[in-house]
């Protein structure tokens, strides 16, 4: 978790949910284009490529609390 930006944390969350990118921008009060940019850094952060594994972090994260 400390990995993440709280602001990184809250898109994982909402990837974790099924929400696409502009929905999570519309729910956050962000532009989609920095959901992507959030999106970019957490893929980096967390050494994976896919909304999937993204998902399967998040829900790791979340049993370990």
């Amino acid at each position: 978790r400390g990995v993440l930006t709280p602001a990184e944390f809250k898109v994982a969350a909402h990837v974790a949910t099924g929400l696409k990118q502009r929905e999570i921008a519309a729910k956050l009060f962000l532009s989609p284009h920095t959901v992507d940019a959030h999106l970019r850094h957490i893929y980096a952060k967390l050494s994976i490529d896919n909304r999937a594994a993204l998902a399967t972090w998040y829900a790791n994260q979340i049993s370990v609390t």
